[in-house]
């Protein structure tokens, strides 16, 4: 079969990026008209040699932008191709990104394995806690719901060494949330990150008109002269994170931006991101409680240990800021839901919560593992780097590549999805959210599909 409108053979970009610009163009012109049909994928992949995730992807793409509607059981149809005609300038860019549903294994960073989640035990709380009539009926406790406030005093303890009161925590509906909380309660202009960058926090920061001032950091993390020399007196860090030297900071430097801390009268955002999950040696105790309670703010959360969807995070205020929380508490809504807060209260003080860290300290080291050999046999001499709490490989890339590979993978079946930092792109490559026996599998893809490269 013909298809005269159809040029794939130029442009940049991998195979299915070209046949929707492709389509979109022979739409846009008439060639195709409102109302015709589709060949069909099946038949689309026949006739043109190419694989069926190459189609599916471009007509999804068609689909979601309205060039292409899906009739079930009869097929793709062109819709009217002269209302999306925009002058040059304003055309939307293509997002070069499959949706995670299309794909057979996903490396990304924003999902957890399925097969190991505890979704029997974790329905059974959310139960329990609608059984509660009395509670669920009316709004919750600005401050967060005071059962999971204590069970989180105390999971914070044996987990994080931190030593903190149920009045000193706050829940909200994760990181984000928090971190905008803290941002108008500390009230400052300018805030100190290490030069890796964290877009989540950074976009907060911007939110609020706050400076951000990047400081470099060696081989332990952020350098403390530079902090000193910053003029600033809000830093925000990750310290359970790999520094340079590959591990968590030290204990030492640590020390050191504590002593920062308490000389400038400042205060240091320790976002300890799966602080407790460390599998290859015991976790260290967070910073907070190293700092005696003072000049830390906390703030933790349980995506990867409990379940993405579940946006629960804590944070635990230092006394400089706890006063002036206090004093504004009332007008604050709680972001984050009851129901969801009572089943998690629950969930801990049964003891649930750290059994499965436990669990998942040993899954994780054993999935790790699998990946970094895999890497290593299929990709030598590339120095893949393991954010170990993070639970992903990190390969860096320059700029103009990452989406040109990340495409290339999605032709493949694998969703790798492109991390910016201070230094520039990488691409992560998580073993949070693919079966174990599946590994082997999604690296062999990865590597058809960027040998292909050049």
């Amino acid at each position: 079969m013909a298809y005269d409108y159809l040029d794939v053979s130029g442009g940049e970009g991998p195979l299915y990026l070209k046949l929707y610009r492709s389509l979109k163009t022979a739409m846009e012109t008439g060639k195709l008209k409102h109302g015709e049909r589709m060949p069909s994928i099946r038949r689309f992949c026949e006739d043109l040699g190419v694989s069926r995730t190459t189609v599916e992807a471009a007509y999804q793409q068609l689909c979601v932008e309205g060039y292409l509607k899906s009739e079930p059981k009869k097929g793709y149809f062109v819709r009217s191709g002269e209302s999306h005609t925009l002058p040059e300038q304003h055309r939307p860019v293509p997002v070069p990104i499959l949706l995670a549903a299309k794909y057979r294994y996903n490396l990304g960073t924003d999902c957890v394995d399925a097969e190991n989640v505890d979704l029997t035990v974790w329905r059974r709380h959310v139960r329990e806690a609608l059984n509660r009539h009395e509670s669920v009926v009316s709004y919750g406790d600005h401050q967060g719901e005071p059962e999971l406030r204590e069970a989180l005093s105390r999971y914070a303890a044996r987990t994080r060494g931190l030593s903190v009161t149920p009045g000193e925590v706050v829940v909200g509906a994760g990181s984000q949330p928090l971190l905008s909380l803290l941002c108008g309660l500390a009230g400052k202009n300018r805030v100190a990150i290490d030069e890796r960058g964290f877009a989540q926090a950074e976009q907060i920061f911007r939110d609020f008109g706050m400076e951000i001032v990047p400081l470099p950091c060696d081989e332990n993390g952020l350098d403390p002269a530079a902090l000193r020399k910053s003029d600033v007196d809000l830093a925000y860090i990750s310290p359970s994170s790999p520094v340079k030297s590959g591990s968590a900071m030290p204990t030492s430097r640590r020390f050191e931006l504590i002593r920062w801390a308490q000389e400038r009268d400042g205060v240091l955002v320790e976002d300890d991101y799966n602080g407790e999950l460390r599998y290859r040696a015991r976790p260290i105790p967070a910073m907070r409680g190293m700092a005696g309670g003072s000049r830390v703010a906390y703030l933790g959360s349980f995506s990867k240990l409990l379940l993405p969807s579940v946006r629960i995070g804590y944070m635990v205020l230092p006394p400089e800021l706890l006063e002036r929380y206090r004093m504004r508490a009332r007008n604050y809504n709680q972001t984050a839901s009851k129901i969801e807060q009572l089943a998690l209260a629950d969930y801990i003080t049964s003891g649930q919560m750290e059994r499965r860290l436990r669990r998942l300290r040993k899954l994780y080291a054993t999935k790790s593992q699998a990946m970094g050999k895999c890497l290593s046999d299929i990709f030598p001499g590339i120095p893949f780097v393991l954010e170990e709490t993070a639970l992903y490989f990190r390969m860096p890339v320059q700029e103009e590549e990452a989406n040109h590979l990340c495409g290339l993978a999605a032709e493949q079946g694998v969703r790798v999805r492109p991390r910016q930092d201070g230094k520039g792109l990488s691409l992560a490559l998580s073993f949070s959210g693919i079966a174990l026996p599946d590994i082997p599998e999604a690296v062999r893809l990865l590597g058809l599909a960027w040998n292909k490269k050049g």
